[in-house]
């Protein structure tokens, strides 16, 4: 039932039309928001600091892109706390829709800015975090250089998808000799260790022939390399983006990672979102405006329930679970200090209740009392929008945050879903929820039953009992809102179905942060797109956080639910393969490829035994884990529609690329590591390793003995080269796989490996300007393809797909 109830959400904000993301309109950037955090105090000092920087990242972006592009129109969102400044009132603005967040300092990075990716090469990111501290003083300039180019280094990340170009992990790599990882060679430097304030000679590591994790690359500080912006913007001249001229393909770097091995401005004006743009836009021949700013504060939110109750509604119980999602919203949803209103609508509309302030529990009861449970008459939806709009219109009229909601027994939770789950029951239905340390305040356990009230109990860990006599029932909904804050651990549920008259019950516990100082754990489930044509596959993205902090160790699922009957469950995985882009992120992926036609609802089921990591790509501080105890949560992403026309057949997709290929050299053994790739992208299992050659290399080893294990398993195999490996030997290697129906991934990531035996000479300390050890280097690719094992095989496989081809 509740699955149903958490169909849909239809939004109409009466002011000035819905948001849209970030636009380049003609050479200019719009809609860009920076959103103030209302953890952060009230500091005229801040606003004017922001303004300055946008206007020097503005020129800044302006010489990085040839002329073409610059910021044409920003907004600053200060918080609802901030009263003292005069600032513009906020339409459809929210933190939540930022792509530049100010707040206070992410718990691995300190002040350190960043910008949070999930997605692939050329994709849009999440949004930069800068801190207060950042941008009000001057500490980590030198560190950073000028705050513009920091800005435009974060911007690239965000709206183009490029990656840095240093690795901490891996400052020095072997090409005929140490180099320092880096964009180009153009940038020159020295390496030596810092100890106690004296520069030394790096060392040399005896097991990698690399220098030891001491030994850094200091650039000069006057240099002539106009690049790269996304691997040290500090230099004074670099103000350009990498080209495919100098860029360094071998650098072991996440530009090189991520993207192919392509440089950054490739990427930039050929792959990303701007692309189209940037290879038709004209260079200005005059320096562009100063950006546009204003200043925005969002006040209280209003909301209008706008309700059906045509005689539609009285089918299958739909009022009724319109009622239920609108008790579920009132009671425990919408904020303290919000107004909500209250129009029905059938043949007529009608106000059943002006705006009411929400002011405790008293006037949440009082607007439960108003809903309606009746249903007649004909459908005019038009009236119960335009009879919403006249209830807002005061409010709209002010700027305020106001949103029209109309429920037809669909809803969308705002809060914390700790549980969600649902059964037929003819005798009992029992489980357990655990309630973690973050959260326990305004916890509320929901049971929606089908006929019958059942009889309910709920035992707390330290065994106090909540019964009937603690709750409510009303329109099939029996609420228990636990007092205080809920204790932490196991809380047991059993209900009873006392008339024996097997009905669909179903239990939905949500909650609120237990205390301020302490963010509660947070589930995001959402499609990387709301419509599919068949043509390509569609990715599950579930985000486990502690605030800013990836939630690791988790068991993620994820059901989808057509309006046809078709269903699939994904575990989403967060191993950095498939359909994940960034292993132990908190970001968990899975491709979604058994695509039939109609619209789908999607619901994340998380489990863990509440181990927090942390595992950003630069941390600057080591960030202990934090056990919060066992917890569930549960979220529902927005429906989606898969609109496959009638007679295509349903799309083969080929395996996916496998993307952290690694190779290690054991004396005369060749170590090689891959996550396994499946039949369908990231689903299934290889059939049968074989080499291939088809790559320009004459060494090739024979990997057909493998067995394959299912995707998402770890590969391991070892080969004996059919060459000797020589010392300071570098080997590239390369992995691609077909499935049985002869259909090709893309080539792997490139791996490499270097043979080294220490010897006094390689031990000797080199010189800090050009040191070096001469590598050969061989080209060995290694090719995975899978095929059919037998006749069986290919007569199962090729039912399999009639049947899909006559599935509707």
């Amino acid at each position: 039932i509740m699955s149903k109830m958490l169909a849909g959400l239809l939004l109409f904000l009466c002011a000035l039309g819905p948001t849209t993301g970030i636009r380049l309109v003609g050479n200019g950037y719009t809609d860009i928001l920076v959103a103030i955090n209302p953890a952060v105090p009230e500091n005229d000092d801040l606003i004017n600091r922001i303004k300055e920087i946008i206007t020097s990242v503005s020129e800044y972006l302006f010489q990085a892109l040839d002329n073409k592009v610059f910021f044409k129109e920003v907004k600053i969102l200060v918080p609802p706390n901030w009263t003292n400044g005069t600032y513009e009132r906020a339409s459809t603005e929210t933190y939540s829709k930022a792509k530049v967040l100010i707040d206070v300092p992410h718990p691995a990075f300190g002040d350190d800015p960043y910008t949070k990716q999930t997605k692939n090469c050329a994709e849009e990111g999440d949004y930069i975090h800068f801190t207060p501290n950042f941008l009000l003083t001057d500490r980590l300039v030198d560190v950073y250089g000028p705050k513009g180019k920091v800005f435009v280094h974060e911007w690239a990340h965000l709206r183009w998808g490029v990656y840095d170009e240093y690795n901490n992990k891996k400052p020095f790599y072997n090409d005929n000799g140490i180099q320092p990882t880096r964009c180009t060679s153009e940038v020159t430097g020295k390496w030596y260790e810092l100890n106690n304030g004296f520069t030394q000679s790096c060392h040399i590591s005896a097991e990698t022939g690399l220098p030891t994790e001491e030994c850094e690359f200091f650039p000069d500080k006057l240099q002539n390399a106009k690049a790269s912006i996304m691997y040290m913007q500090i230099i004074d001249s670099v103000r350009a983006f990498c080209q495919e001229d100098e860029h360094n393909r071998k650098a072991p770097n996440m530009q090189n990672e991520k993207c192919d091995n392509k440089a950054t401005h490739t990427v930039i004006f050929q792959e990303s979102v701007d692309k189209d743009a940037l290879g038709t836009l004209l260079p200005l021949q005059a320096r562009p405006p100063d950006p546009q700013i204003r200043v925005l504060s969002r006040g209280s939110r209003v909301v209008c329930l706008v309700l059906d109750v045509s005689g539609s509604m009285s089918v299958c119980k739909r009022i009724i679970l319109q009622k239920q999602a609108s008790m579920i919203f009132l009671n425990q949803i919408i904020e303290e200090q919000a107004s909500v209103g209250i129009v029905t609508f059938s043949t007529d509309a009608a106000i059943l209740s002006g705006l009411t302030l929400i002011d405790g529990q008293s006037s949440r009861d009082t607007l439960i009392a108003k809903l309606p449970s009746t249903a007649g008459g004909s459908t005019f939806i038009c009236k119960g929008l335009l009879k919403g709009l006249e209830v807002t219109y005061n409010s709209c009229t002010e700027n305020l945050y106001c949103i029209l909601l109309h429920l037809d027994s669909s809803f969308l939770y705002f809060c914390i879903q700790l549980e969600s789950t649902g059964q037929i029951v003819s005798d009992w239905f029992n489980g357990t929820v655990p309630i973690d340390g973050t959260v326990g305040n305004r916890t509320t356990f929901t049971v929606i039953y089908e006929k019958s009230s059942p009889t309910v109990y709920f035992e707390s860990p330290s065994s106090s009992v909540y019964n009937q006599k603690n709750a409510t029932d009303t329109a099939n909904t029996i609420t228990l809102t636990v007092p205080g804050t809920a204790e932490a651990g196991d809380w047991k549920y059993s209900f009873f179905d006392k008339a024996s008259t097997s009905q669909a019950m179903s239990l939905t516990v949500t909650s609120q942060a237990a205390r301020d100082d302490v963010p509660p754990i947070m589930v995001m489930a959402q499609m990387n797109q709301l419509t599919n044509n068949g043509n390509k596959p569609m990715i599950v993205f579930a985000e486990v956080s502690q605030k800013y902090s990836p939630v690791l160790n988790t068991t993620v699922w994820a059901y989808l639910e057509s309006d046809t009957g078709h269903s699939e469950k994904l575990q989403l995985l967060d191993n950095g393969a498939g359909a994940d882009a960034f292993k132990d992120d908190g970001i968990y992926s899975r491709y979604f490829t058994k695509l039939k036609k109609g619209r789908y609802n999607l619901k994340v089921r998380v489990a863990s035994t509440g181990t927090v990591k942390l595992n950003p790509p630069k941390p600057p501080t080591n960030v202990q884990p934090a056990n919060v105890g066992s917890f569930t949560r549960t979220a529902t992403g927005e429906s989606f529609v898969v609109d496959v026309p009638v007679g295509v057949p349903l799309p083969n997709f080929p395996p996916n690329k496998i993307t952290d290929l690694s190779a290690e050299i054991q004396e005369d053994i060749v170590l090689l590591n891959w996550t396994a790739p499946g039949e369908d992208l990231d689903q299934g299992t290889v059939t049968i390793f074989r080499l291939r050659n088809n790559f320009s290399s004459v060494n090739q080893f024979n990997i057909s003995a493998l067995l394959p294990q299912e995707a998402g398993s770890a590969e391991r195999h070892s080969l004996v080269p059919n060459i000797t490996i020589q010392n300071g030997t570098t080997l590239f290697f390369a992995v691609q796989s077909e499935d049985s129906g002869g259909l090709k991934s893309q080539v792997s990531n490139i791996a490499q490996a270097t043979k080294f035996l220490p010897s006094p000479k390689n031990l000797k300390p080199p010189g800090i300007s050009n040191p070096g050890l001469n590598l050969t280097a061989s080209i060995i690719s290694v090719c995975v393809v899978s095929i059919v094992a037998c006749l069986i095989a290919t007569v199962i496989t090729w039912v399999v797909k009639c049947r899909k081809l006559t599935d509707p």
